[in-house]
């Protein structure tokens, strides 16, 4: 069988000091399939996929590429053999050129030893082009947007003749109109014979583009299915070992005194907002690529200026001029890039967890380890963040884990207002039922919440109610059992005026 498959993973093991990540895992990939790989965060899929790139080794077991036994110590002995990863974090030089970025490593040289320059451009242009790609091998990858590093990505890979290209949540930061660009390229590569490992935890992607699809859970092969043949409701339960019936809990929100007064609030690209949010709600906000819903978190929480306006927290003006400020006015703030701006990957979960709290885990100038440790062990365990110990780096833990160290460092600051920009993006089915409903109990204890959304049934299913943004203004406002979809899409986009 191995000499019809591409790839072939043979009971794969990977151990780390305490940790078995990987527990005798297979996987056989097709030319020419789009082969999406499924489980939650922490299942061991981003270890495979680091093994199957060469960034990683394994513990035992074997790897076969077109029916040829391999092993690999670099991703450039991967790359040999045909095998590309495109990271969500794209491996791209800012400040140099898409044709230098292509080719960087293996920039062609002239008789005289030079780099050819001339052939460089000539040929990453071509190769620009054979994806229908329409701006200059010359661009400095600085001035492109996301989905076009994304593309340059995608060229490179295919510059190196690559057989499998891993993709790893490709679509995260896209529009839609520049997934279906990303899923018209996906089609036209399957043509070409080329097998595309697709990771995503948007179910609905997975379902629109796959082939066949493999569910990994705790470090274990569970199961491959071709796609005709599952279901939503089975790959979940595949992946989390039980089934999930009720993503969204059940609410019962009944109308309290105003938590949160927003008056004329204006900004660089939001404009004379006022709105309220009541005591135990959660109020969602809508809105398309700049519209300024994102933009009005980050104000409210201090990051970005106000021009004018004013915020009343529990009927008191509050400054929420810098992030310090708005903290202690009563607003958490869960940022929509944790990584980025919500973490220091570099420091363990006790750091990060205590970060925004020093202050009261302090007698003076000395911080109370003790009190420190049993705060943060607390957030832990009402959290469920999986972890070995709090002296685990936090840029070590699965991204659903990561989201809720976020959450823990907000929540240690005792807000009253809890904005939420994104707060599942990125996560796994299992660890965005558990956020549900740690967002459920804070409302039943009286704290209120604003959610921030590109996900719409995650915005109906967890909202009271919504406000839908265009071009910096509240454009439509309705309880969440007024409205659906459709209606929100029509408001956000301008098919309703």
């Amino acid at each position: 069988m191995g000499q019809d498959l591409v790839l072939q993973l043979e009971s794969i093991v990977k151990v780390f000091p305490g940790v078995r990540a990987l527990d005798g895992v297979r996987l056989d990939v097709i030319p020419g399939e789009i082969h999406a790989l499924c489980g939650e965060n922490g299942a061991g899929k981003s270890t495979l996929m680091k093994i199957i790139s060469g960034a990683q080794s394994y513990t035992s077991g074997k790897m076969l590429v077109e029916g040829e036994e391999v092993v690999f110590h670099s991703t450039k002995d991967a790359e040999q053999k045909g095998i590309a990863m495109i990271y969500q974090e794209f491996n791209l030089v800012s400040d140099l050129t898409v044709a230098e970025n292509i080719y960087l490593g293996r920039w062609p040289k002239s008789n005289f030893g030079k780099v050819d320059w001339d052939k460089m451009y000539k040929d990453a242009q071509e190769d620009l082009e054979k994806l229908g790609l329409k701006f200059s091998s010359r661009t400095k990858v600085k001035n492109l947007s996301v989905a076009e590093c994304q593309m340059v990505e995608i060229a490179k890979c295919l510059t190196i003749g690559a057989k499998v290209i891993i993709m790893d949540e490709p679509t995260a930061a896209l529009t839609d109109e520049e997934i279906r660009v990303l899923f018209e390229i996906i089609e036209d590569l399957k043509e070409q014979g080329i097998a595309i490992l697709y990771i995503s935890h948007r179910m609905d992607e997975i379902f629109e583009i796959s082939d066949r699809l493999t569910v990994f859970r705790d470090g274990k092969y569970i199961a491959t299915k071709n796609i005709e043949d599952t279901n939503y409701d089975d790959v979940v339960s595949m992946m989390v070992g039980q089934s999930i019936t009720d993503l969204y809990p059940e609410r019962e929100y009944k109308q309290k005194d105003i938590a949160l007064q927003v008056k004329n609030l204006t900004s660089r690209t939001v404009n004379n907002l006022s709105f309220d949010l009541h005591q135990g709600e959660i109020l969602g906000i809508a809105g398309l690529l700049g519209s300024g819903n994102i933009e009005l978190a980050k104000v409210l929480s201090g990051a970005l200026p106000m021009k004018e306006g004013e915020v009343y927290i529990n009927g008191n003006l509050t400054d929420c001029s810098t992030p310090i400020k708005a903290s202690r006015g009563g607003i958490g703030f869960v940022t929509d890039d944790r990584k980025q701006e919500g973490l220091v990957l570099v420091r363990d979960v006790k750091e990060n967890v205590s970060l925004s709290s020093l202050r009261s885990l302090s007698k003076g100038i000395r911080l109370d380890k003790k009190l420190e440790m049993e705060r943060v062990n607390k957030q832990v365990d009402q959290l469920n963040i999986k972890i070995s110990n709090v002296q685990q780096e936090v840029k070590n833990l699965s991204g659903g884990n990561q989201q809720k160290v976020v959450f823990a460092k907000v929540l240690e600051t005792n807000p009253d207002i809890l904005i939420l920009a994104e707060p599942t993006r990125g996560v796994d089915v299992g660890a965005k039922a558990e956020i549900y409903s740690i967002m459920n109990e804070l409302t039943n204890e009286g704290k209120s919440i604003i959610i921030i959304t590109s996900d719409l049934p995650e915005l109906i299913g967890m909202s009271d109610r919504i406000i839908t943004m265009k071009d910096g203004e509240i454009v439509m406002t309705a309880m969440k059992v007024d409205t659906d979809e459709e209606e929100i899409l029509a408001y956000a986009s301008g098919g309703v005026e």
